[in-house]
Protein backbone atom coordinates (compact mmCIF):
# COMPACT_ATOMS: atom_id res chain seq x y z
CA UNK A 1 0.00 0.00 0.00
CA UNK A 2 1.12 3.49 -1.13
CA UNK A 3 2.41 5.62 1.99
CA UNK A 4 4.83 7.84 3.28
CA UNK A 5 5.74 9.23 6.98
CA UNK A 6 9.03 10.65 8.65
CA UNK A 7 9.81 11.87 11.82
CA UNK A 8 12.72 13.78 13.74
CA UNK A 9 14.12 14.28 17.23
CA UNK A 10 17.01 16.40 18.34
CA UNK A 11 19.12 13.52 20.31
CA UNK A 12 21.65 16.23 22.27
CA UNK A 13 24.34 14.80 20.52
CA UNK A 14 22.66 15.32 16.86
CA UNK A 15 19.51 15.25 15.05
CA UNK A 16 18.15 12.28 13.71
CA UNK A 17 15.67 12.06 10.72
CA UNK A 18 13.70 9.25 9.00
CA UNK A 19 11.74 8.43 6.10
CA UNK A 20 9.43 5.55 5.48
CA UNK A 21 7.98 4.96 1.48
CA UNK A 22 5.94 2.49 0.46
CA UNK A 23 4.43 0.93 -2.23
CA UNK A 24 2.24 -2.13 -3.50
CA UNK A 25 4.08 -5.17 -3.30
CA UNK A 26 2.75 -8.92 -2.64
CA UNK A 27 5.24 -9.58 0.40
CA UNK A 28 7.24 -7.06 2.48
CA UNK A 29 10.47 -5.94 0.95
CA UNK A 30 12.25 -3.74 3.05
CA UNK A 31 15.29 -1.58 1.99
CA UNK A 32 17.60 0.13 4.21
CA UNK A 33 19.90 2.76 4.31
CA UNK A 34 21.55 3.71 8.20
CA UNK A 35 24.19 5.62 8.59
CA UNK A 36 27.44 3.86 9.84
CA UNK A 37 27.25 5.35 13.41
CA UNK A 38 23.80 3.16 13.40
CA UNK A 39 24.70 0.13 11.03
CA UNK A 40 24.19 -2.50 13.94
CA UNK A 41 20.70 -1.72 14.18
CA UNK A 42 19.51 -3.51 11.18
CA UNK A 43 18.37 -6.48 12.46
CA UNK A 44 16.19 -4.78 14.90
CA UNK A 45 14.81 -2.19 12.31
CA UNK A 46 13.91 -5.09 10.70
CA UNK A 47 12.27 -6.98 13.38
CA UNK A 48 10.44 -3.72 14.52
CA UNK A 49 9.33 -2.94 10.70
CA UNK A 50 8.22 -7.01 9.92
CA UNK A 51 6.06 -6.72 13.30
CA UNK A 52 3.83 -3.60 12.11
CA UNK A 53 3.42 -3.79 8.14
CA UNK A 54 2.97 -7.50 6.41
CA UNK A 55 2.87 -6.45 2.64
CA UNK A 56 4.62 -3.34 0.58
CA UNK A 57 7.96 -2.37 -0.86
CA UNK A 58 9.00 -0.34 1.96
CA UNK A 59 12.43 1.62 1.59
CA UNK A 60 13.37 3.22 5.24
CA UNK A 61 16.30 6.13 5.32
CA UNK A 62 18.07 6.72 8.38
CA UNK A 63 20.11 10.46 8.77
CA UNK A 64 22.40 11.28 11.62
CA UNK A 65 23.86 15.18 11.97
CA UNK A 66 26.20 15.48 14.94
CA UNK A 67 25.55 18.49 17.20
CA UNK A 68 28.73 20.91 16.18
CA UNK A 69 30.28 22.31 19.25
CA UNK A 70 29.85 25.14 20.21
CA UNK A 71 32.93 27.27 21.62
CA UNK A 72 32.07 26.91 25.58
CA UNK A 73 32.10 23.11 24.37
CA UNK A 74 35.51 23.05 22.83
CA UNK A 75 38.00 21.11 25.73
CA UNK A 76 41.97 21.35 24.69
CA UNK A 77 44.34 18.66 26.40
CA UNK A 78 46.46 20.89 28.68
CA UNK A 79 49.28 18.74 29.02
CA UNK A 80 49.44 17.61 25.47
CA UNK A 81 49.74 21.13 24.47
CA UNK A 82 52.56 21.87 27.06
CA UNK A 83 54.56 19.11 25.62
CA UNK A 84 54.02 20.82 22.15
CA UNK A 85 55.11 24.03 23.75
CA UNK A 86 58.73 22.32 25.10
CA UNK A 87 59.35 20.90 22.13
CA UNK A 88 58.70 23.92 19.78
CA UNK A 89 60.79 25.78 22.46
CA UNK A 90 63.24 23.88 22.50
CA UNK A 91 63.45 23.26 17.94
CA UNK A 92 63.53 27.07 17.98
CA UNK A 93 67.45 27.34 18.71
CA UNK A 94 67.93 24.96 15.40
CA UNK A 95 64.94 26.47 13.52
CA UNK A 96 65.08 30.73 14.15
CA UNK A 97 62.07 30.64 11.78
CA UNK A 98 60.09 28.41 13.30
CA UNK A 99 56.42 29.28 13.87
CA UNK A 100 53.53 27.41 15.17
CA UNK A 101 50.16 28.61 14.11
CA UNK A 102 47.15 28.49 16.53
CA UNK A 103 44.46 26.64 13.99
CA UNK A 104 47.29 24.36 13.17
CA UNK A 105 48.23 23.76 16.51
CA UNK A 106 44.27 22.68 17.41
CA UNK A 107 44.61 20.61 14.45
CA UNK A 108 47.33 18.38 16.15
CA UNK A 109 45.50 14.77 16.84
CA UNK A 110 44.34 14.62 20.67
CA UNK A 111 44.74 18.26 21.25
CA UNK A 112 41.08 18.76 20.53
CA UNK A 113 39.08 16.27 23.30
CA UNK A 114 35.96 15.74 21.58
CA UNK A 115 32.45 15.10 23.84
CA UNK A 116 32.25 11.23 23.46
CA UNK A 117 28.44 10.23 21.83
CA UNK A 118 26.53 7.93 24.12
CA UNK A 119 25.88 5.19 21.34
CA UNK A 120 23.56 3.30 23.80
CA UNK A 121 21.46 6.68 23.85
CA UNK A 122 21.45 7.32 20.33
CA UNK A 123 20.38 4.16 19.34
CA UNK A 124 17.72 4.05 21.64
CA UNK A 125 16.54 7.31 20.15
CA UNK A 126 16.95 5.58 16.67
CA UNK A 127 14.60 2.75 17.54
CA UNK A 128 12.32 5.11 19.39
CA UNK A 129 11.84 7.41 16.37
CA UNK A 130 11.60 4.59 14.22
CA UNK A 131 8.45 3.18 16.22
CA UNK A 132 6.99 7.17 15.65
CA UNK A 133 7.61 6.73 11.73
CA UNK A 134 6.00 3.36 11.73
CA UNK A 135 2.75 4.33 13.75
CA UNK A 136 2.07 7.37 11.34
CA UNK A 137 2.57 5.03 8.04
CA UNK A 138 0.17 2.58 9.71
CA UNK A 139 -2.26 5.35 10.83
CA UNK A 140 -2.06 6.38 7.06
CA UNK A 141 -2.40 3.13 5.65
CA UNK A 142 -4.75 2.22 7.57
CA UNK A 143 -6.87 5.40 6.46
CA UNK A 144 -6.23 4.35 2.44
CA UNK A 145 -7.51 0.88 3.71
CA UNK A 146 -11.05 2.45 4.61
CA UNK A 147 -11.39 4.40 1.34
CA UNK A 148 -10.41 0.88 -0.52
CA UNK A 149 -12.69 -1.14 1.49
CA UNK A 150 -15.92 1.28 0.70
CA UNK A 151 -14.73 0.34 -2.82
CA UNK A 152 -14.21 -2.91 -2.63
CA UNK A 153 -17.53 -3.10 -0.82
CA UNK A 154 -19.49 -1.35 -3.88
CA UNK A 155 -18.18 -4.46 -5.72
CA UNK A 156 -19.39 -7.00 -3.67
CA UNK A 157 -22.81 -5.23 -3.90
CA UNK A 158 -22.78 -5.70 -7.75
CA UNK A 159 -21.50 -9.49 -7.89
CA UNK A 160 -24.80 -9.63 -5.46
CA UNK A 161 -26.97 -8.17 -7.78
CA UNK A 162 -25.66 -10.36 -10.84
CA UNK A 163 -26.22 -13.26 -8.46
CA UNK A 164 -29.72 -12.68 -7.92
CA UNK A 165 -30.58 -11.68 -11.76
CA UNK A 166 -29.07 -15.06 -12.94
CA UNK A 167 -30.93 -16.73 -10.48
CA UNK A 168 -34.40 -14.78 -10.89
CA UNK A 169 -34.24 -15.53 -14.78
CA UNK A 170 -33.07 -19.45 -14.75
CA UNK A 171 -36.30 -20.82 -14.57
CA UNK A 172 -37.12 -19.15 -17.48
CA UNK A 173 -34.03 -20.21 -19.32
CA UNK A 174 -34.68 -23.83 -18.04
CA UNK A 175 -38.24 -23.87 -19.82
CA UNK A 176 -36.52 -22.49 -22.84
CA UNK A 177 -34.73 -25.03 -23.10
CA UNK A 178 -37.34 -27.54 -22.56
CA UNK A 179 -38.94 -26.06 -25.14
CA UNK A 180 -36.63 -26.15 -27.69
CA UNK A 181 -35.70 -29.61 -27.31
CA UNK A 182 -39.22 -30.57 -27.48
CA UNK A 183 -39.90 -28.81 -30.78
CA UNK A 184 -36.66 -30.43 -32.39
CA UNK A 185 -37.85 -33.65 -30.88
CA UNK A 186 -41.41 -33.11 -32.84
CA UNK A 187 -39.28 -32.56 -35.87
CA UNK A 188 -38.29 -35.97 -35.89
CA UNK A 189 -40.21 -38.21 -37.93
CA UNK A 190 -39.28 -41.55 -36.48
CA UNK A 191 -40.64 -42.52 -32.31
CA UNK A 192 -38.05 -42.35 -29.86
CA UNK A 193 -38.01 -43.86 -26.40
CA UNK A 194 -39.56 -41.39 -23.75
CA UNK A 195 -37.34 -42.63 -21.08
CA UNK A 196 -34.06 -42.23 -23.33
CA UNK A 197 -35.49 -38.31 -23.92
CA UNK A 198 -36.32 -37.78 -20.28
CA UNK A 199 -32.76 -39.03 -19.52
CA UNK A 200 -31.57 -36.46 -22.56
CA UNK A 201 -33.35 -34.00 -20.84
CA UNK A 202 -31.73 -34.30 -17.81
CA UNK A 203 -28.46 -34.18 -19.11
CA UNK A 204 -28.87 -30.78 -20.94
CA UNK A 205 -29.90 -29.26 -17.91
CA UNK A 206 -27.64 -30.31 -15.78
CA UNK A 207 -24.78 -28.84 -18.30
CA UNK A 208 -26.63 -25.73 -17.92
CA UNK A 209 -27.05 -25.86 -13.88
CA UNK A 210 -25.57 -23.17 -12.25
CA UNK A 211 -26.92 -23.03 -8.99
CA UNK A 212 -23.88 -23.91 -7.40
CA UNK A 213 -21.72 -21.41 -9.19
CA UNK A 214 -23.70 -19.21 -7.60
CA UNK A 215 -24.02 -20.05 -4.37
CA UNK A 216 -20.37 -20.42 -4.29
CA UNK A 217 -20.19 -16.77 -5.40
CA UNK A 218 -22.60 -16.07 -2.75
CA UNK A 219 -20.65 -17.54 -0.03
CA UNK A 220 -17.58 -15.63 -1.31
CA UNK A 221 -19.16 -12.60 -1.12
CA UNK A 222 -20.11 -13.48 2.77
CA UNK A 223 -16.73 -14.48 3.59
CA UNK A 224 -15.30 -11.02 1.81
CA UNK A 225 -17.20 -9.07 3.52
CA UNK A 226 -15.91 -10.74 7.03
CA UNK A 227 -12.48 -10.70 6.08
CA UNK A 228 -12.96 -6.86 5.89
CA UNK A 229 -13.97 -6.67 9.42
CA UNK A 230 -10.39 -8.42 10.60
CA UNK A 231 -9.10 -6.55 13.15
CA UNK A 232 -5.68 -8.08 11.30
CA UNK A 233 -3.66 -8.03 7.94
CA UNK A 234 -6.03 -9.46 5.24
CA UNK A 235 -4.64 -8.43 1.77
CA UNK A 236 -3.12 -12.24 0.86
CA UNK A 237 -6.93 -14.08 2.64
CA UNK A 238 -8.40 -11.79 0.32
CA UNK A 239 -5.79 -12.73 -2.94
CA UNK A 240 -6.60 -16.21 -2.18
CA UNK A 241 -10.56 -15.32 -2.24
CA UNK A 242 -10.07 -13.30 -5.39
CA UNK A 243 -9.12 -16.47 -7.25
CA UNK A 244 -11.97 -18.08 -5.77
CA UNK A 245 -14.50 -15.52 -7.48
CA UNK A 246 -12.56 -15.87 -10.83
CA UNK A 247 -12.75 -19.37 -10.82
CA UNK A 248 -16.91 -19.67 -10.04
CA UNK A 249 -17.36 -16.64 -13.01
CA UNK A 250 -15.24 -18.89 -15.72
CA UNK A 251 -17.24 -21.82 -14.86
CA UNK A 252 -20.26 -19.66 -14.67
CA UNK A 253 -19.77 -18.45 -17.88
CA UNK A 254 -18.69 -21.74 -19.91
CA UNK A 255 -22.59 -22.90 -18.67
CA UNK A 256 -24.39 -20.06 -19.77
CA UNK A 257 -27.20 -20.95 -22.06
CA UNK A 258 -28.48 -17.69 -22.89
CA UNK A 259 -27.22 -14.56 -23.72
CA UNK A 260 -27.96 -12.76 -19.88
CA UNK A 261 -25.53 -15.37 -18.20
CA UNK A 262 -23.23 -14.80 -20.81
CA UNK A 263 -23.52 -10.86 -19.89
CA UNK A 264 -23.91 -11.69 -16.46
CA UNK A 265 -20.37 -13.29 -15.99
CA UNK A 266 -18.65 -10.70 -17.87
CA UNK A 267 -19.69 -8.05 -15.94
CA UNK A 268 -18.53 -10.06 -12.59
CA UNK A 269 -15.01 -10.79 -14.13
CA UNK A 270 -14.59 -7.07 -14.82
CA UNK A 271 -15.93 -6.51 -10.68
CA UNK A 272 -13.57 -9.17 -9.86
CA UNK A 273 -10.71 -7.73 -11.80
CA UNK A 274 -11.21 -4.28 -10.05
CA UNK A 275 -11.02 -6.00 -6.93
CA UNK A 276 -8.40 -7.65 -7.70
CA UNK A 277 -6.12 -4.79 -8.58
CA UNK A 278 -6.71 -2.54 -5.39
CA UNK A 279 -6.37 -5.94 -3.25
CA UNK A 280 -3.02 -5.51 -4.31
CA UNK A 281 -3.38 -1.85 -2.25
CA UNK A 282 -4.25 -3.87 0.73
CA UNK A 283 -2.27 -4.89 4.05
Amino acid sequence: MTAFASAETDTGYGVLAIELRSVNHRYLELGLRLPDELRALEPQVRERVAAKLARGKVDLGLRWKPAVADAAAIAVDEALVARLADTAQALTAKFPALQVDFTALLGWPGVLIERETDQDSLRQAALDLLERALDEMVAARGREGERLGGFMRERLDGIERLVAEVRAHLPEVRAALRTRFDTRLAELKQPLDPGRLEQEVVLQLQRIDVDEELDRLTAHVAEARRVFGLKEAVGRRLDFLMQEFNREANTLGSKAADPRTTNAAVELKVLIEQMREQVQNLE
